[in-house]
Formats: C-alpha cells, sequence, structure tokens
C-alpha cells in the first residue's frame, strides 16, 4: 500500500514518531512535508497529500497539524477523499470499518506519540466493513457528484 504523510510545523514532532510505525507495518510511504519547524500554512500540505490520494497516486494518507481541523477542512474538500479526524483508536477503527476513511487526521497538540501510534496501527489493520456502510458511501458519492455539478 503505498501512503502520503504531511503536516505543518505543529504535527512535525509527531510526523517523526510515526514514520517508523509505517516502516513497522511495511508500508511504502512519501512524506510530503513539512520537514521543519519553521511556520508553515498547513492548506499547502494537506493539498499536496489530498490531491494524492484524490487522484490515485496513493491509496491512503495521513495529515497531522495541531488540532487536526484544519487538515480535516482541506482533505475533504477534495473529491473521493474520506479523511477522518482521531484522537483514540476506537474513532479510527471505526473510520476504516463504516466510513472506508483513506486520509487519517491527527492532532499534534492534543495526543500523545504512543497514542498516535495506536491510532496509526489500528488505522491500518482494519478494513472496510462494506455491506450497508458500502450504500452510505454510495451517497457521499453521489453528493460530490451533485455539488461538484453545481
Amino acid at each position: 500500500m503505498k501512503v502520503a504523510i504531511g503536516c505543518d510545523h505543529a504535527g512535525l514532532s509527531l510526523k517523526n514518531e510515526i514514520m517508523p510505525v509505517l516502516d513497522e507495518l511495511a508500508l511504502e510511504w512519501s512524506d510530503l512535508g513539512t520537514r521543519t519547524e519553521e511556520s508553515v500554512d498547513y492548506p499547502d500540505f494537506g493539498e499536496k497529500v489530498s490531491e494524492a490520494v484524490s487522484k490515485g497516486v496513493f491509496e491512503r494518507g495521513i495529515l497531522i497539524c495541531g488540532t487536526g481541523i484544519g487538515m480535516s477542512i482541506v482533505a475533504n474538500k477534495f473529491p473521493g477523499v474520506r479523511a477522518a479526524l482521531c484522537q483514540e483508536a476506537y474513532s479510527a477503527k471505526m473510520s476504516r470499518l463504516h466510513n472506508d476513511a483513506n486520509v487519517l487526521i491527527l492532532p499534534g497538540r492534543i495526543i500523545n506519540k504512543d497514542t498516535a501510534k495506536e491510532i496509526v496501527r489500528v488505522w491500518f489493520n482494519t478494513a472496510f466493513e462494506g455491506g450497508r456502510h458500502q450504500r452510505r458511501l454510495d451517497k457521499i458519492m453521489t453528493i460530490e457528484k451533485k455539488v461538484k455539478c453545481q
């Protein structure tokens, strides 16, 4: 599985903790930035990762900013992106199981590194359940198409 990871300055420390977990999970990943603690604008990195997932360059993405709210707003602007802000493992599991989330958003200033690592492991190890949940995703895709045509 190909994964894109990105963050702003507030998410850099947590991103650096998560990248070894991606190796542990044997995922092929690319760091789309940022790589310094210099202040940057989260939409720039949210766009890079989300656009790449939307276009199918990467199957999944991870985005990290201070609260995760900004990255969530950016990511969910892209067609086919289902970004989920997760602060604990249960939400991570359910975002995959029921929503087939393909972008994981983490709040770098809210959760600790051990919680983040657990979330990442759970998120990548949980498959989409399908069934009635697929019907709901189909409805979301219909809304995306309708809004795009307006």
